[in-house]
């Protein structure tokens, strides 16, 4: 037998043996994983692993889903970042749409495999589910029955030459690309009290509020001055750490009901992609149960506490002291006041958390404490103003599509001259069925309503003439009453 024919047949028996060990591996794998209860699975592959990884020139990284009892960032962050990641190994993924949205959600499945590439260096993620007796382990963040009894990791494995570029400049990168993702596939929520709680907690659903700025019938330098306002705000993190400031802003919204608060505040959130907590002030128990909410805030985050000179009637911090040691606790212990409330607008407890929005809503600015108003507390003051008449026009564009008409100049007059609110003006333009039938429908309304507001002022001066008379006869008595006193 030649030499080559001797090496032809020397590397035909190691493809045979070879074929045969995958084979034979194959077949060990699929009767495991039919046969064998899940821990036992975990332990043997999880043997066979570190076996291997010992004689190997790799090195592994193993990144938990929990750090004792708070969320793992690094995990959440690799989670978003290899949803949409495959590699020609990957048999299996797991698909899904949530409620209201349109895209479909792509994610690892269990035990597979990703090899993902950067800056030259082949990283290979697994992500490990181990199977644990659910008595003995407790998942805070994941309450669906399924996974109660899971742990589950990403492995990294790497060349063990590349561990400083793995830790200094992968995974930093892999944090700020699943931070974009998340942002740009973010669904909006709006998050309430659960008054079902004994303690209560937040619930949220789909935020799907259609305003934006574009369409927010409002004065046009104030929604200019707000956007600069906001763009600012968010591209400051850094320049609030120098200045040692939380890095948060207060907005108050004042103005007669139906100007378009609640619009301005869902055209903020669909503006800056953040959550909305509509915080009912009325339904906490004391200052110790608006910590515990508010602890439970999400950064990047809207929080709302409208009609703020109604919900509650906010004690001030030197009568609540005094009513507290009169009563003894008692009630008074369970209403929020406002040292508490301020504490958490501008105290130590600011703090905790980044890149927050606090809004405040009135109909009665001059209602309010002096002390929520100063800034720092409320920065930005917004006056949510009757309907102008080029909110008219942006109105009658959005809900008529037309930019002119020939009944625009009346009505412009009207609005101009009239307290109409941009609520009352869209309600009547939804009214016609055609474009001349609410324009005409909306001059009447508009007429009418100044009619009211003309016969409203002239009775409130008669009320104000009659006030001045009954104050100048009383006056007359008491000088005449003097008089008499002094004559006798």
């Amino acid at each position: 037998m030649s030499f080559n024919e001797s090496k032809l047949a020397t590397a035909k028996t190691v493809l045979s043996t070879v074929a045969s060990i995958a084979a034979a591996a194959m077949v060990a794998r699929t009767i495991a994983r039919d046969y064998l209860p899940a821990e036992v699975q975990d332990y043997l592959f999880s043997g066979l692993r570190n076996l291997v990884n010992r004689f190997s020139n790799h090195l592994t990284m193993v990144i938990h889903e929990f750090d004792g009892l708070v969320s793992n960032q690094i995990y959440e962050a690799v989670e978003v970042y290899l949803g949409p990641k495959t590699s020609p190994t990957t048999r299996r993924l797991k698909i899904s749409i949530p409620d209201k949205e349109q895209s479909i959600n792509i994610a690892m499945e269990r035990d597979e495999e990703v090899t993902d590439a950067f800056e030259g260096v082949k990283f290979k993620w697994v992500w490990v589910c181990q199977q644990v007796e659910s008595r003995e382990f407790h998942n805070p963040r994941d309450m669906n029955s399924t996974l109660r009894s899971e742990v589950r990791s990403f492995e990294l494995t790497f060349p063990k030459k590349h561990k400083q570029k793995a830790l200094q400049s992968y995974i930093p990168y892999i944090l700020k690309e699943a931070k974009s993702i998340t942002h740009e596939k973010k669904s909006l929520k709006i998050f309430t009290i659960d008054p079902s709680r004994r303690y209560r907690s937040w619930m949220g659903v789909n935020l799907d509020h259609p305003a934006n700025f574009e369409t927010l019938a409002m004065d046009c330098e104030v929604k200019s001055m707000l956007l600069k306002d906001l763009k600012r705000f968010v591209r400051r993190r850094e320049y609030y750490r120098k200045v040692g400031k939380a890095w948060k802003r207060g907005y108050l919204l004042y103005g007669p009901p139906g100007t378009g608060k609640s619009s301005l505040i869902a055209a903020m959130a669909n503006y800056l992609k953040f959550d909305v907590y509509d915080l009912e002030l009325t339904m906490i128990n004391g200052n110790y149960g608006l910590r515990r909410l508010l602890l439970a805030t999400a950064n990047r985050s809207i929080l709302v506490v409208e009609d703020i000179d109604c919900t509650i009637e906010l004690q001030d911090r030197a009568g609540a002291a005094l009513a507290s040691g009169r009563r003894g606790g008692g009630l008074q212990d369970k209403k929020v006041t406002l040292s508490g409330l301020l504490n958490f607008v501008d105290g130590l407890w600011s703090s905790c958390g980044d890149e927050r929005i606090i809004v405040f809503t009135t109909n009665h600015k001059d209602k309010l404490d002096p002390a929520l108003l100063r800034p720092g507390r409320m920065d930005v003051h917004i006056h949510m103003s009757y309907c102008t008449p080029g909110g008219f026009k942006l109105l009658a564009s959005n809900y008529l599509g037309m930019k002119a008409h020939d009944l625009y100049g009346e009505i412009e007059d009207l609005i101009g001259s009239t307290k109409v609110t941009p609520a009352e003006v869209a309600d009547q333009l939804l009214k016609g069925d055609e474009p001349y039938d609410a324009l005409r429908g909306l001059i009447e309304f508009v007429s009418e309503k100044r009619k009211e507001n003309e016969e409203t002022k002239a009775k409130k001066v008669i009320e104000l003439k009659n006030i001045e008379k009954e104050e100048e006869s009383e006056k007359q008595e008491e000088i005449g009453g003097e008089e008499n006193e002094y004559q006798e």
